[in-house]
């Protein structure tokens, strides 16, 4: 049974912020006069790793040290984040990494990885063929291989949700990012542990809508592709574990097309000066396409990471929405 009661999640992020300071979360006005809507941001890209997988992966690894003492060293796939977030953590627990990625990753992001301490391997052209070289190497090498969701994941990413409600517990809606599920998993466990009624709604990218149409349906429900420029929502399965704990707890879910994502990006440029990643804006572009609605409420969006690439970046900043022709299938 996953303990995502109050002590237990103030535990975990004090465990966090041991090694992560809290982040800011800030009403900005030119949002509000924008939108309509009183929109509190919650910057998560102003994380050591820009993007909240680093909480996560702390609370994680110090769940591994403590239940698995015997092992030395992680492996995982990914295509940024939560490399990024898990190579960290590994590292500064004396552990090793080792990150698996697909030919053609972003740059940026691997030298990221790199930097923190991850022996780096390009396998495969997808996230699936990198994952499953992950996985061969795991039994190869003795290494453990981290999944993309676990309930010592969400514990700690609800560091953030706890932050965001204790500086502003009457919000009326919550828009959360949705790739494989722990930050909005995280967000209800904050939620409920606080006894709030705040409505936490799921985004995905209206491209690769699985974790929605999922949702709706009651099942586990498939993506075929995954054309979108938000890789990190780039979710074609969700995990069922995931689903399991918001499918009765989250009010709605929200798709949005990588127009409106890179509309988002934008906005977030000329009103907040900060730049965020096409999963980080998501849950801006569901806000914006739901502003009738939300008009007089008091509503906060989740600004998950800020790691875009920077030509994808230029790009967008200069009026454009990058046309992904390269399936990023179950990319985190």
């Amino acid at each position: 049974m996953d303990d995502f009661s109050l002590p237990s999640l103030r535990a975990a992020a004090a465990m966090v912020h041991d090694q992560v300071p809290p982040t800011p979360q800030y009403a900005w006005p030119l949002l509000a006069g924008r939108i309509g809507v009183e929109t509190w941001v919650k910057h998560e890209n102003h994380t050591p790793t820009g993007a909240f997988k680093v909480r996560g992966a702390i609370t994680y690894v110090d769940w591994l040290r403590r239940t698995h003492p015997e092992v030395t060293g992680i492996i995982t796939a990914t295509r940024g984040n939560h490399g990024q977030a898990q190579v960290r953590a590994a590292r500064a627990a004396g552990l090793q990494a080792t990150i698996v990625v697909p030919h053609g990753n972003a740059l940026e992001k691997n030298a990221a990885m790199r930097a923190f301490g991850a022996t780096l391997i390009e396998h495969g052209h997808d996230f699936d063929s990198a994952k499953a070289e992950a996985v061969r190497l795991a039994a190869e090498q003795g290494l453990f291989m981290v999944p993309a969701y676990h309930e010592q994941l969400v514990r700690g990413v609800a560091s953030y949700g706890l932050e965001l409600f204790d500086a502003a517990p009457d919000l009326d809606t919550v828009y959360v990012p949705v790739g494989c599920g722990s930050g909005l998993c995280a967000t209800i466990a904050a939620r409920d542990a606080l006894g709030l009624k705040t409505k936490v709604v799921g985004v995905v990218s209206a491209h690769v809508d699985a974790a929605k149409r999922s949702f709706e349906a009651g099942q586990l429900l498939t993506s075929l592709t995954a054309y979108t420029f938000a890789d990190g929502v780039a979710v074609c399965t969700p995990v069922q574990a995931a689903l399991d704990y918001f499918g009765p707890r989250a009010d709605r879910f929200v798709g949005v097309t990588d127009d409106e994502v890179a509309d988002a990006i934008r906005i977030y440029w000329q009103d907040t000066h900060n730049l965020a990643e096409g999963a980080g804006a998501v849950a801006l572009a569901a806000l914006i396409q739901e502003k009738e609605q939300m008009r007089g409420k008091k509503v906060a969006v989740i600004l998950s990471g800020g790691n875009g690439d920077m030509s994808q970046m230029a790009q967008i900043l200069g009026g454009e929405t990058p046309r992904v022709t390269t399936d990023m299938r179950k990319a985190i």
